[in-house]
């Protein structure tokens, strides 16, 4: 794994109300789920840059108001045009 070493105001921590450590962990996540959420990367990877579980990623994609199905207008389309 690959440090990485951000450089943040201290009142960031103050803002959410959380420790160095967990602020960076809730990055990751947030981060991942925003990927996620634009089809940057696969659900898998997501929860692997999170450094979560799969079933932990979906619940933070809950927690985030994301939808754990991502489909493109594009795909939706396919699917349906397939199905007739």
């Amino acid at each position: 794994m690959t440090d990485l070493i951000v450089q943040l105001p201290e009142s960031a921590f103050a803002a959410l109300r959380k420790e160095p450590a967990e602020f960076a962990s809730e990055m990751r996540i947030a981060a991942a789920v925003k990927w996620y959420e634009l089809s940057l990367i696969s659900q898998e990877k997501a929860a692997e840059i999170a450094g979560l579980s799969r079933i932990q990623f979906i619940n933070a994609l809950n927690r985030f108001h994301v939808s754990p199905i991502q489909y493109s207008r594009e795909d939706l389309t396919e699917e349906i045009r397939d199905a007739h």
